[in-house]
């Protein structure tokens, strides 16, 4: 019998599970499995201090504590990977990534490339060459306003051990300049209902050297990357770039290049092209058990 692939989706940096639920339910139409991992620090694991609600105390919320705190890559792996290691059982996986979610994802895909059978990123992080922090003083990235989150930011990242953002901000310059950055093509409300869906913390730790992109692992693995067109927040250059720096380290395994129009955002919002998109791929993956389970990769 075959199995078609579940798909597995990692969020980005303040974000959670919840982001996916219209994308999965566009998914379900099509008759696709999935589920969407909170990594740890995130979801119902998120702190939401009083000082965050209405009104709002930022003097307090400055110092207040947070669970994300000292939550490294690692551990965030080992979330995704678990959950992989559960839907193996079922058939194919495909894993995919958005933004700051790239990160993990290559670092499940560096240990345990047995438990995915494509993994597709979604203007994701895709470090090969360079470190993630080191590739925001490269020219692809000269355009990306890097006061965009600076305006919102709460507290001193080095004494709370993490990054806190005020998403619920009303400044206007503020709102407008994250817009700017995320999601210039969605209306006003749609991108406050966005907001409304992220947490205000975020863990500090986004690897090293060491978790850059290895042939050997990750590059044995089929994979995917779709660029978005109007991202502010990686740009296209950007995306490309690491499109080509991949290719590089494995030029017999490229990425499978796709496109969908629109923002950081967009396609999480208005879901139906992704969905289509993803479930192509869906096809190009191999009829489990063939290319052998859990323990017998």
């Amino acid at each position: 019998m075959r199995h078609l692939p579940t798909f597995v989706f990692v969020h980005g940096a303040f974000a959670n599970s919840f982001s996916f639920a219209p994308l999965q339910g566009e998914l379900a139409v099509l008759g696709h499995r999935s589920v969407a991992v909170d990594l740890p620090g995130h979801g119902f694991e998120a702190t939401f201090a009083a000082a965050y609600q209405a009104p709002q105390d930022l003097d307090a919320l400055a110092a207040e504590p947070g669970s994300i705190k000292g939550v490294t890559l690692a551990d965030n792996a080992a979330r995704v990977i678990e959950v992989l290691e559960r839907t193996k059982r079922n058939g194919p996986t495909i894993l995919v990534a958005h933004s700051r979610g790239g990160i993990t994802a290559t670092a499940v895909a560096n240990t345990r490339p047995e438990l995915i059978d494509r993994i597709a990123y979604v203007s994701a992080w895709c470090p090969v060459d360079l470190d993630v922090s080191d590739y925001y003083a490269q020219p692809e990235m000269a355009d990306v306003d890097a006061g965009a989150f600076a305006a919102t930011l709460v507290g001193d990242p080095a004494e709370l051990g993490l990054l806190r953002t005020n998403f619920r901000t009303a400044d206007p310059a503020a709102l407008a300049a994250l817009k700017r950055a995320l999601a210039a093509d969605l209306t006003d409300d749609e991108f406050r209902a966005v907001l409304n869906t992220f947490q205000p913390d975020e863990n500090l730790d986004v690897g090293t050297s060491a978790d850059r992109a290895q042939a050997t692992t990750w590059g044995r693995i089929p994979r995917s990357y779709v660029r978005l067109a109007a991202d502010a927040s990686i740009p296209l250059a950007a995306q490309d770039r690491m499109i080509r720096e991949a290719d590089a380290l494995t030029p017999d395994n490229p990425f499978d290049v796709r496109t969908l129009e629109g923002s950081h955002l967009s396609w999480l919002v208005h879901p139906k092209p992704a969905a289509e998109l993803l479930a192509s791929l869906a096809g190009r993956c191999h009829p489990w058990p063939a290319r052998g389970n859990v323990e017998g990769q």
